[in-house]
């Protein structure tokens, strides 16, 4: 039987709001949501392993599991290139149609606004706004964002200032990225009338990782964010829209750093290139290595002869819970080309650091610092100051200072111990009441078709 083509009313009209790390059980510290759930509907929203922002994303707008759209992690090993690449922003990756391509063929006069989700370069949209930092050909980094058209950032900038980029990612991440990106979705909306609106706030994930989402300090960010929130729904309600609120996954407590590539190191199967600035881990020349993000790495083997013994390593490794190799990978819908040969699960309590170096004194230069892009794994200390730095503000003055005046400067702030860390995800939720949530107003239709409409709402069942 073939499926019903989807439809797309003209007159309707939706606001997605995806509060990221937003748990069930966070849900009565915020008042406006809670409200918000009540009158409407509300409950669990199943996901899938990995359970990390880029993967989920994926499958929540191309109603697609990783095995299909390919988006396996936040990052992954770039076989034809030898190069570990995360956080790629281009569209072009997703390997399956998402909501709106289906919206413009069915209406070419379809409208969509895409505000900070992932793979926002080059999507099938007609409003676009993500970050994108500038690079100078002297080495100097200015911060900036990407829209379309290219006019809208200048449009938002000259509004609401710009950007906060310090305050998206790093030491100093926190409230005012979200509360920009909520006056500027909310502008959007207003001027634009887009049928689809799809807004990306990411406060939330910053002190749950930091402290762990039981602490204190992050039940005050779930308030503060659900006061960002409630402006930017009542203006969409005002508007017409109807309202789903949704998280790509729960945050979990954790005390304990697992070093996967430090182990694959001792057992001689990871080489390292020894450079002026550091040692690099030379992926094509090793025989294992580990892209790690979160709580879930891929294992890259070079050849077929090199996979039981890198088995073996990790397995002997204490902190990993399970080792997926290909056959297993289906199991989770991992099983794509892109995924690693093997695929490690971390134990409950545990999440995986990318770390590669045995002796501090050789490890990279960038190490100390926010760089997302050089790092052959994610890094959650990078939102933390080295508490070894004994006057860490004039540090970053001086190195602030550096920058203002155009010299070449190593923001050398970030701690090489990650044991700080309280907070990670990837894995499935060890309860419901852990993981992500959907909140719906009242009267939302939830699409029958199977596929990427009905997936952006589903609840009763696996991503």
């Amino acid at each position: 039987m073939s499926r019903p083509e989807p439809r797309f009313p003209h007159d309707r009209r939706l606001l997605v709001l995806l509060v990221v790390g937003l748990r069930p059980r966070d849900l009565h510290l915020a008042p406006y949501l809670s409200s918000l759930a009540a009158e409407g509907r509300s409950g669990p929203l199943r996901t899938h392993l990995p359970a990390v922002t880029c993967a989920v994303q994926a499958s929540m707008l191309t109603g697609r599991l990783p095995r299909e759209h390919g988006i396996v992690g936040n990052g992954w090993y770039f076989r034809d290139l030898s190069e570990v690449m995360f956080w790629r922003q281009s569209r072009q990756l997703v390997q399956a149609e998402e909501i709106y391509d289906l919206g413009r063929a069915t209406d070419p006069g379809y409208r969509a606004a895409k505000l900070f989700w992932w793979f926002n370069m080059y999507a099938g949209v007609t409003q676009s706004v993500t970050p994108r930092p500038q690079y100078f050909a002297n080495g100097l980094k200015r911060f900036g964002l990407y829209s379309e058209p290219p006019e809208l950032e200048r449009d938002l900038v000259d509004r609401f200032g710009e950007f906060p980029f310090f305050n998206f990612w790093g030491p100093a991440a926190g409230l005012p990225s979200s509360e920009w990106i909520a006056r500027s979705a909310a502008h959007v909306i207003e001027s634009a009338d887009p049928h689809l609106a799809l807004v990306y706030l990411p406060h939330l994930d910053y002190d749950h990782q930091r402290y762990g989402p039981e602490h204190a300090l992050s039940q005050q960010a779930v308030r503060d964010v659900d006061a960002v929130a409630s402006p930017l729904i009542e203006k969409a309600r005002e508007k017409g829209y109807e309202v789903l609120v949704c998280s790509e996954y729960g945050i979990e407590p954790v005390d304990r750093p697992v070093f996967l590539n430090r182990g694959l190191r001792e057992a001689g199967m990871v080489r390292i290139q020894e450079t002026a600035h550091g040692e690099l881990l030379d992926c094509g020349a090793s025989d294992a290595f580990a892209v790690v993000d979160h709580q879930v790495a891929h294992v890259y083997v070079r050849t077929p002869g090199h996979l039981a013994s890198a088995r073996t390593c990790l397995e002997g490794i204490e902190g990993v819970a399970r080792v997926l190799d290909r056959e297993a990978q289906k199991e989770h819908a991992l099983d794509h080309e892109r995924s690693g040969d093997l695929v490690v699960l971390a134990e409950r309590g545990c999440w995986f650091a990318y770390h590669y170096w045995l002796d501090e004194k050789r490890r990279p230069d960038f190490a100390p610092t926010v760089d997302i892009h050089r790092k052959p794994g994610y890094d959650p200390a990078e939102l933390f100051v080295d508490p070894k730095i004994r006057f860490p503000r004039l540090r970053m003055a001086q190195r602030l200072l550096q920058k203002k005046l155009g010299f070449r400067y190593l923001m050398d702030l970030i701690p090489t111990d990650p044991s700080q860390v309280r907070g990670s995800h990837g894995l499935l939720p060890s309860d419901p009441e852990l993981g992500p949530l959907y909140l719906a107003t009242p009267g939302l239709e939830l699409p029958a078709r199977p596929g990427a409409h009905e997936l952006l709402f589903r609840h009763d069942s696996e991503l």
